[in-house]
């Protein structure tokens, strides 16, 4: 009988498509498999509880440091791969000239703000993206000049890009990569003198040191040698949520193409 494992999924789209990479791999192995999907920190907290074996994906140490923290406060974790290597930002359309807009700073001078939209869509609340964003809308002094930052749902974000663009608008948009935006988008990303947006990252597969009997060395050394990158992510995020495609399909047909 087939051994089981479960996966908790970040429930963002790329997470999901990442998570159906790992997915294939482990049924290829002879898994079966259970994806949980749920936000940031509730994703982390059912690997705290065993409630999940592994988690897709970490991005370590900046945007989910914490939370791999305080789930080892309870039980050691392995790392496993490098899915990509995600960071975040803000950014605007490349239409927005460079010469006068290049960095968060030149969002407070009068003729920019006289152009840029000042409502500045982001995701959800646990974000790593959104807890940098409130920081950055207080020390570059952003709201005392007009602009406001609105916490809110993937959707609400890239439309809002989305429909900017189509306009013609100027915007700034609290994004990461990857994300399906850029493989149609040319989205130039803003200095940030003060460096709050952190590094760039690694994306790892989180698995539990209690779950790691369950591999054979060889299993986990196919795990580990997982390695994709901000691109590739980017192009089958897109395939999904702009063309329709269907996610497992869309990611089997990448595999097989690209075996490990």
């Amino acid at each position: 009988m087939p051994q089981s494992i479960t996966i908790g999924v970040t429930d963002l789209s790329f997470h999901r498509v990442t998570a159906s990479l790992v997915r294939h791999v482990l049924v290829d192995m002879g898994f079966e498999v259970d994806r949980v999907y749920a936000p940031h920190q509730e994703n982390f907290a059912q690997l705290a509880s065993g409630e999940v074996d592994m988690l897709s994906s970490a991005w370590l140490p900046s945007s989910h440091g914490t939370y791999k923290s305080q789930v080892e406060a309870k039980v050691p974790l392995l790392e496993l791969g490098l899915h990509y290597q995600p960071y975040a930002l803000w950014g605007v359309p490349d239409y927005v000239p460079v010469e006068q807009v290049a960095s968060v700073e030149d969002l407070l001078k009068p003729e920019v703000r006289a152009k840029m939209h000042r409502d500045i869509q982001g995701i959800n609340p646990g974000a790593g993206i959104t807890r940098f964003s409130i920081h950055m809308m207080v020390a570059y002094g952003l709201e005392e000049v007009g602009y406001r930052f609105h916490t809110g749902s993937e959707e609400a974000c890239f439309g809002a890009f989305e429909q900017a663009v189509e306009h013609q608008q100027w915007v700034v948009v609290p994004l990461w990569q990857p994300q399906f935006l850029h493989h149609k988008h040319r989205i130039r990303d803003l200095d940030d003198p003060k460096g709050l947006l952190g590094g760039v990252d690694r994306a790892v597969l989180l698995l539990r040191e209690d779950s790691r009997a369950r591999f054979t060395p060889e299993q986990l050394a196919r795990l580990d040698a997982l390695c994709f990158s901000n691109a590739i992510i980017a192009d089958l995020d897109y395939q999904v949520r702009r063309e329709g495609q269907i996610l497992d399909t869309v990611t089997r047909a990448w595999l097989d193409a690209h075996p490990f």
